[in-house]
């Protein structure tokens, strides 16, 4: 079974995709408040595109989860279910300053559909990290 997402028009804000909010809390993990602001902003407006499940867990060096996680189980079962996944939220790695890719949110979606087919090509939204003064 091919994974099978919600695509289209859609775009993460953190008022009203609570996706955008889940980014930004990690983020804030890694970058100060500005950062995490101009970053969160530019997936407002990202273009979906697709990378492979592989590639991703390769870019952000992430462990693939078992599946007997629970949240990848939940995502298995909404996929077996015929629903879609929301989007995966990526900040672009950068190879010059050997940074890697970040999942900001959606990493047990990636693991989820990595489990279906390694090859599965997964919608995301994928930005730079945005650098922006306090």
């Amino acid at each position: 079974m091919t994974p099978h997402y919600e695509t289209g028009n859609r775009t993460c804000t953190c008022s009203g995709w609570p996706r955008g909010t889940s980014a930004a809390a990690y983020l804030s993990l890694l970058a100060g408040e500005a950062t995490v602001t101009a970053t969160v902003e530019a997936f407002e407006n990202a273009e979906s595109a697709h990378f492979k499940a592989k590639d991703i867990l390769g870019a952000s060096r992430f462990a693939l989860l078992p599946t007997d996680n629970p949240h990848v189980t939940s995502d298995l079962k909404q996929l077996a279910d015929g629903r879609a996944l929301s989007p995966v939220l990526l900040v672009r790695g950068d190879a010059a300053s050997g940074r890697d890719a970040i999942i900001a949110d959606g990493y047990h979606r990636v693991c989820a559909s990595y489990h279906t087919d390694e090859n599965t090509d997964v919608p995301v939204r994928i930005v730079d990290l945005a650098h922006r003064s306090a």
